[in-house]
């Protein structure tokens, strides 16, 4: 089987904005040291990595593992970009953004639903798609639910300076799912307050309601 190709992914992020530390440059991702990883969980699982059925999954695993973790090399900040020439005053919400991250302590994925508010100051705003895009970049890494919502919360207040920011991850943990205590129906749920949604409680139960539905 002809060895796997290094994949260059790395990206050196050289910009800096005002109240923002640069992005460490992350080294390229090695798909057959992940391989050969992947080898050896087989074999010590007692499987035979040459059998016919194995024979490619070292290389589909760490191409997978690559794709999942892509955001490590992707600069959150660059889709916190104001549009220009666009103003608008009023609290904007994006709910139900699809995530699927990996849980750094089990490497297993969880999925959920990212929900982003914010309140523009001096009418600044973002495109929405950015939103979506902010959540995805910090998703696709070795993550912690807890950080991921205080990552994409901070990047979005230290970027646009908006009156306030608020968001919400509803996921499910595979590693609680399908493991451990093996309960498939619970959800965790974390939340990041920041500016006017933290000393505002009427501001912040609106945005609560808007987001979950109920009054």
């Amino acid at each position: 089987m002809p060895p796997l190709l290094c994949m260059q992914m790395t990206t050196k992020f050289s910009k800096q904005k005002d109240n923002q530390s640069p992005v460490d440059e992350v080294p390229p991702v090695d798909l057959e040291l992940i391989a050969q990883g992947v080898r050896l969980i087989l074999e010590g699982l007692g499987e035979d990595p040459k059998r016919a059925g194995l024979q490619e999954t070292p290389r589909r695993v760490a191409e997978m593992y690559a794709e999942l973790t892509s955001g490590m090399r992707e600069d959150p900040n660059e889709h916190v970009v104001p549009l220009p020439g666009d103003k608008h005053d009023e609290m904007v919400i994006v709910k139900d953004i699809s995530i699927a991250s990996m849980c750094e302590h089990h490497l297993a994925p969880f999925v959920g639903k990212c929900h982003i508010a914010y309140i523009p100051r001096e009418g600044r705003i973002l495109g929405i798609s950015k939103l979506a895009r902010l959540a995805e970049t910090f998703s696709r890494r070795l993550q912690l639910q807890e950080r991921l919502t205080t990552d994409i919360a901070n990047t979005l207040f230290a970027g646009l300076k908006p009156i306030g920011v608020m968001v919400v991850i509803e996921a499910a943990h595979t590693c609680m799912t399908l493991r451990g205590v093996r309960k498939a129906d619970a959800k965790t749920i974390t939340s990041a307050v920041l500016g006017g949604f933290r000393t505002d409680p009427r501001t912040r139960a609106e945005a609560m309601a808007l987001i979950t539905g109920k009054e």
